[in-house]
């Protein structure tokens, strides 16, 4: 099987997983995002439209990874059509990779 990563991954680490992704919490921050078990839990853990952070586990804009600093700012520029991302990092359903979900990816490397 092979591990498919977001055309805007990171690329962090020598894993196949994105290490933004791995990193990236609800905005409650106390369980792995698209994992949220808070009130907030059916828009956390829901992709249904937008730009989405580099790794795709969070909205643009509210992302949570150690990449938060640059991932939250306007970019500067060309912009996507949805003018949240840059023109050659979109990340929203019209992406070439938009049906990428990081909720349907299993991490086996630490379940038992």
């Amino acid at each position: 099987m092979t591990a498919f990563k977001a055309s805007t991954c990171c690329r962090q680490g020598e894993s196949a997983e994105c290490a933004c992704a791995q990193q990236a919490t609800c905005s409650c921050g106390q369980k792995p995002a698209l994992h949220c078990t808070c009130d907030k839990a059916s828009t956390e853990n829901s992709i249904l439209a937008g730009a989405r952070c580099s790794c795709r586990a969070r909205p643009a804009g509210e992302c949570t990874c150690q990449r938060a600093a640059t991932e939250n700012v306007r970019p500067a520029g060309a912009t996507c059509a949805c003018g949240v991302r840059p023109a050659d990092a979109c990340t929203c359903e019209k992406a070439a990779d938009g049906d990428f979900n990081p909720a349907n990816e299993v991490d086996f490397t630490t379940r038992k």
